[in-house]
């Protein structure tokens, strides 16, 4: 097993938690709209406020970048993007996936990303490696507030791979043990474990 290349993805990790931990204090409470437009408050979903949420995350991350020490932080990225936002630091980026979880409800099984396009990119781009980091909030009526104790962050390489045969998407619990694994390994088990990659076949050489 490849420890530095295992080592180097786990200090990306513990280096974006403690930006990430910096954030969380600076972050505000906020309301989502007035109570003329919403009297009867919103249904305590995720998914009500889940993207607006991950805008405030990412773009109160590039307001604040010279207080965390960032040089650039790059939020405009296609919808079909597996990160959404990319922090800059000296000549490195690292790319990030904001998820949002509810505080007040139990945690479940969350789909991750589809099997396809972890391996397409992660097969395409050798020094991608993608961070996810979960946020915890709480919201009651319109009003939305992080959690200073909750915060998550994993690498998709390291997680227990289970995959949804309904949408061949990973599912995972945002808390688990990660399982430390090879680039290669991880592409493997994305291979094995999924119907929708299909390899194509090598050109023979002349």
């Amino acid at each position: 097993m490849n420890n530095n290349q295992i080592n180097k993805i786990t200090e990306d990790i513990n280096f974006i938690k403690s930006i990430y931990k910096k954030l969380i204090t600076m972050l505000p409470s906020f309301d989502i709209t007035d109570k003329d437009i919403l009297p009867y408050g919103l249904k305590p979903h995720t998914r009500s406020v889940s993207w607006l949420v991950e805008q405030v995350i990412t773009q109160q991350t590039k307001f604040r970048a010279k207080q965390l020490g960032l040089d650039d932080v790059s939020f405009d990225m296609p919808d079909t993007c597996l990160h959404d936002c990319e922090i800059k630091i000296d000549e490195k980026i690292y790319y990030i996936n904001v998820k949002i979880h509810n505080v007040a409800m139990k945690e479940n099984k969350n789909d991750i990303a589809a099997v396809e396009k972890l391996y397409m990119q992660y097969a395409a781009n050798s020094s991608y490696d993608l961070i996810y980091t979960c946020f915890g909030i709480g919201f009651k009526d319109i009003n939305i507030k992080f959690d200073p104790d909750y915060l998550c962050l994993f690498s998709p390489q390291f997680l227990p791979i289970y995959v949804n045969p309904r949408n061949d998407k990973i599912q995972a619990y945002y808390h688990h043990d990660p399982v430390y694994r090879t680039r290669e390994e991880f592409l493997k088990l994305l291979r094995d474990s999924s119907k929708s990659i299909i390899l194509k076949p090598q050109k023979e050489k002349d």
